[in-house]
């Protein structure tokens, strides 16, 4: 009860400054963010694709037969994805004189409500996650759920990030709707060092706001971590050494 409390008195301090500050509400469903062609799919009569050999094999434990992962097709081939511009849900001139710190509680009280998430983060770390993710776009993560996990597949391809369930994209190859979408805005990554971050969650039946929200600091622990990094590499360039395990251990999970 005072965990509410505590929220709800903050989100009230907070109304003035998102009533200045944003020109319009926060969204109420995801088509209201970003157009649902831009989640669709994917379109096999354009480039032919088969989703059978798109799939990855079913013991995804080991990885040798998977040598397409540099050149899979998961988010190739679908309309882009064109969120709002920044412009149209903040008012730049007036965010401007907002601190990096002020602006960043703004953002995060922007997004309450069911589906969508809010994040920040400081621009060098920015360009190094796009600096590896042009290497290196594909990965995969574990989501715990009570006494196993789901194996999400993700595709870093900045300014977007896009994630859908493993076993979707072996089922469904290129036909594979993300259950969890985000966008990365650089407006004020020079003036402020700040990126601010949305996270669209197109299947709230899939995930819930704290699943994509570790599932989006997760990914990008792998990516800005020199060590786990070196995991991502792996999976990209040398699938047949690829251990799924040695994921389970860098987030203290059991190999069941």
């Amino acid at each position: 009860m005072q965990r509410l409390t505590s929220r709800i008195t903050r989100a009230a301090k907070a109304s003035s400054s998102l009533k200045t500050t944003f020109l319009n509400k926060a969204p109420s469903s995801s088509s209201s963010w970003l157009p649902k062609r831009g989640f669709s799919a994917f379109s096999l009569k354009q480039h032919g694709q088969n989703p059978q050999k798109e799939a990855i094999p079913g013991d995804f434990l080991r990885w040798g037969s998977i040598g397409f992962c540099r050149t899979s097709r998961f988010a190739t081939g679908f309309t882009p994805l064109k969120p709002k511009p920044l412009d149209s849900i903040m008012d730049l001139d007036r965010a401007k004189n907002r601190s990096p710190e002020d602006l960043a509680s703004i953002w995060d009280d922007y997004h309450l409500g069911r589906g969508h998430i809010g994040l920040t983060m400081k621009a060098k770390l920015y360009h190094l996650l796009e600096q590896r993710g042009s290497d290196c776009r594909y990965f995969v993560i574990p989501l715990w759920r009570g006494s196993g996990y789901t194996t999400m597949f993700a595709q870093v391809q900045l300014p977007h990030m896009l994630f859908t369930g493993l076993e979707d994209y072996k089922a469904r190859g290129t036909q594979a709707s993300p259950y969890f979408t985000t966008t990365f805005y650089t407006e004020f990554a020079e003036s402020k060092d700040l990126v601010l971050i949305h996270g669209d969650i197109v299947f709230t039946s899939k995930l819930s706001d704290e699943e994509a929200k570790w599932l989006l600091e997760t990914t990008q622990s792998f990516y800005l971590n020199d060590a786990r990094y070196k995991l991502v590499e792996c999976f990209n360039r040398q699938p047949r050494d690829f251990e799924f395990k040695d994921v389970l251990r860098a987030l203290d999970m059991p190999i069941l």
